[in-house]
């Protein structure tokens, strides 16, 4: 099996585990349920989840304990799109091929939509304690993903975007919104999986290091897409960036030094892994992918 094949597998499986957790649509919020079912069915490459998972086992982790996490962190990413898409933040209409939350429920149903999604994450995570006899790693696995998630990460990296939108920045201050409102769940994800299969707390901040450089060239690429892509291809809008008079890597850097840096960034990550006296080479393989994405 070569890796696309096994990546398009592994994927398969990410998705029908998601499908286990999701709310039921009936009773009275049957829409809500519904508008949160469409978003988290949506596609996408579910890159979180999987590098969970990845990092896990190559630290030995066996348990089903890793599931409902696995499903949080998608839900948690899921939520932030949501609201990404929103008219207040991005306005954009299409997302993963279709049309985005709002322009479907509807501008309020999205934002609560993406609200439940967030609080749901962590009802779906709690279950953890019932797969494992080991629950000072659930706990801590909690506390990563409680802090990687609010105002020191993601929400923090969504706020500075927010309230420095149309303005022009300096490089500071763009790493600092990638950083959080990117790598975050990117070093959420990994340690989680690291914590939940009991690496050393050294091992868990190597990890740490390489998901950020991998969490922050993705971002890069992101910018870099959104210039040479087509909308058939990325599955949204083009151009979003130019059109919300965003400051990209792509804006401050150009293209070829913005793709530099996403190649240092990942081989940065990889060598940091190479380090590591536990290997997976799959995780290896789709972190060097990443760098030439189409989408």
């Amino acid at each position: 099996m070569n890796f696309k094949e096994e990546l398009n597998l592994k994927t398969q499986e990410i998705e029908q585990l998601i499908r286990r957790y999701l709310p039921k649509e009936e009773g009275f919020a049957s829409t809500l349920a519904r508008a949160m079912n469409y978003s988290m069915l949506a596609g996408g490459k579910r890159l979180r989840p999987l590098m969970m998972q990845e990092v896990y086992r190559m630290f030995g982790g066996t348990q089903r304990v890793i599931e409902p996490f696995m499903v949080a962190m998608e839900m948690i990413h899921t939520h932030s799109l949501i609201h990404d898409d929103l008219p207040a933040l991005d306005n954009d209409e299409y997302r993963r091929g279709r049309e985005t939350t709002w322009k479907v429920f509807g501008e309020d149903m999205g934002v609560i939509s993406g609200a439940a999604l967030l609080n749901y994450a962590y009802e779906v995570a709690l279950s953890g304690f019932e797969l494992t006899d080991r629950t000072e790693r659930v706990v801590l696995a909690l506390r990563v993903l409680a802090a990687k998630t609010g105002m020191y990460g993601m929400l923090g990296g969504q706020s500075v975007d927010v309230e420095n939108d149309r303005k022009p920045l300096d490089l500071q201050l763009l790493d600092y919104i990638y950083e959080n409102k990117t790598s975050a769940l990117m070093e959420a994800s990994m340690m989680v999986g690291a914590i939940l299969a009991g690496a050393e707390n050294t091992k868990i901040r190597q990890v740490e290091k390489a998901a950020g450089c991998v969490g922050l060239a993705f971002q890069i690429e992101d910018d870099i897409l959104d210039v040479t892509s087509t909308q058939e291809e990325l599955g949204k809008p083009i151009h979003s960036d130019e059109k919300n008079h965003k400051t990209t890597y792509v804006t401050l850097k150009g293209i070829e030094n913005a793709q530099r840096e996403v190649e240092r960034l990942s081989q940065e990550a990889i060598e940091t892994f190479d380090g590591l006296e536990e290997k997976n080479e799959f995780l290896r393989t789709l972190i060097q992918e990443l760098v030439n994405r189409k989408k």
